[in-house]
């Protein structure tokens, strides 16, 4: 018997976000995207998820309005604003995880970058080190943190995000 995806006896606000993001590889999903990755095919590869969970599960996030399709054909996908309001909530559970399983040793970092200039890390709060600002995800760069394993894997997003790298911004995976 297959598990509910509602919560409609629930009257919370965590239980209605469920409904929206907390499908197995949703999260992941919205993660790859801020990293930059757009292609369905390029999801698919890092993910290591198959082609019919991928594809309902982008198909439920652009019917939640967390997601845009565009182009035709070999369509690509772009965080709408409100998925963007989620950037906070993600990093947030990234630092949470690291420091849950890797304390000290993050796998991967996030730089506040002004004018293309660093300003400063993230703290666990989201919030620049340096500033103080609370930056959009525009506005933030990600490297390989010291807990990275380069070698657990070798598709072409991984190595792509080998290399310092800005949120939004299309990765090239070629």
């Amino acid at each position: 018997m297959a598990l509910g995806t509602d919560y409609p006896r629930q009257d919370c606000g965590i239980a209605r976000s469920l409904e929206l993001v907390g499908e197995r590889w949703t999260l992941l999903i919205l993660r790859d995207c801020f990293l930059g990755v757009r292609r369905f095919s390029d999801l698919q590869a890092h993910l290591d998820v198959s082609r019919a969970v991928l594809a309902a599960r982008l198909d439920a996030l652009v019917a939640a309005g967390l997601l845009a399709r565009v182009g035709e054909g070999h369509a690509s996908y772009e965080l709408t604003p409100d998925a963007l309001d989620l950037w906070p909530v993600l990093h947030g559970l990234a630092q949470w995880g690291d420091g849950q399983t890797s304390p000290g040793r993050p796998r991967r970092t996030f730089h506040h970058v002004v004018d293309d200039a660093e300003c400063g890390v993230l703290g666990a709060d989201g919030r620049c080190t340096t500033c103080d600002a609370a930056p959009r995800p525009a506005d933030v760069e990600t490297r390989p943190g010291p807990g990275a394993d380069p070698f657990l894997r070798d598709d072409p997003v991984s190595r792509a995000l080998r290399v310092p790298h800005r949120l939004l911004e299309p990765l090239v995976t070629r």
